[in-house]
């Protein structure tokens, strides 16, 4: 398994923002969608507000695999469940990283459902 590198780790997980691409089943990339990134010890995780339903986290369920560009990386990803003990490390990890004007959008990653949606993005080689 590939991991990400101490560089890249560093790269997204200052980015402000990530740019997600899914995978549809016969392999072409969905339009790329901006949402949030948190690194949380050395690995990358992002969250869906509307849960498993809504918005661009279906599409990561296809192939559970699609690519992603932040902080001047891009790599192709597979989009792993994360386990359920790093939750609220993930939490954590969202809370630190969006204070100020963001603040007061941090409450729509902690909930139940959001917290559900928490995706591991695994570099592939």
């Amino acid at each position: 398994m590939t991991v990400w590198t101490s560089e890249d780790l560093d790269k997204i997980g200052a980015a402000e923002e990530l740019q997600i691409q899914s995978c549809r089943r016969d392999g072409t990339l969905r339009k790329p969608v901006t949402i949030w990134v948190v690194r949380h010890s050395d690995d990358v995780y992002v969250r869906s507000v509307k849960g498993r339903t809504g918005g661009w986290f279906p599409g990561t369920q296809d192939r559970h695999e699609g690519r992603i560009r932040a902080g001047g990386i891009e790599r192709d990803v597979s989009f792993v469940d994360a386990e359920p003990e790093v939750l609220d490390g993930v939490d954590a990890a969202y809370q630190a990283k969006y204070r100020g004007p963001n603040a007061q959008f941090v409450p729509s990653v902690l909930i139940a459902s959001a917290r559900t949606s928490t995706l591991k993005l695994v570099p592939r080689s």
